[in-house]
């Protein structure tokens, strides 16, 4: 199926996503394998990546969906340390230095519910459907 006939995919209601706070994991499927994507928020957007470090491909968060670093300014990787730009994915510090993490395409908007988070997924990355 490609990306353009794959509906958004809402993700939670967008105050479910705190600043620098926990993120929320989804199953997807990335190049045929398994995986997981994750989302937070940051500069007070929402964010999405797929939850493997470009350092080595292990997931970043060491107790699931805590991906910010202490201050809640930076993403890492709790396996090798790497630390990446939450709006950017790019490795600013740590082994993959110059790397990025592999974004998703997040929409945040205005539901009949209220504002929402939703993914935009893509030809290579999706979500696993129930």
């Amino acid at each position: 199926m490609s990306a353009a006939a794959m509906e958004p995919v809402r993700i939670c209601a967008s105050d479910e996503l705190l600043e620098g706070g926990a993120g929320l994991r989804r199953p997807a499927k990335y190049a045929g394998g398994d995986a997981v994507v994750f989302f937070v928020r940051y500069g007070g957007e929402a964010y999405g990546y797929l939850n493997r470090c470009a350092h080595v491909p292990m997931e970043l968060d060491w107790v699931e969906g805590q991906f910010f670093e202490s201050s809640g300014l930076y993403l890492m990787c709790a396996t090798h340390g790497a630390i990446y730009a939450p709006d950017t994915g790019k490795c600013v510090g740590g082994p993959c230095r110059g790397g990025r993490l592999r974004p998703v395409q997040v929409d945040e908007r205005d539901t009949p519910d209220g504002r929402a988070v939703f993914w935009l997924p893509d030809d290579d990355l999706c979500p696993v459907t129930p």
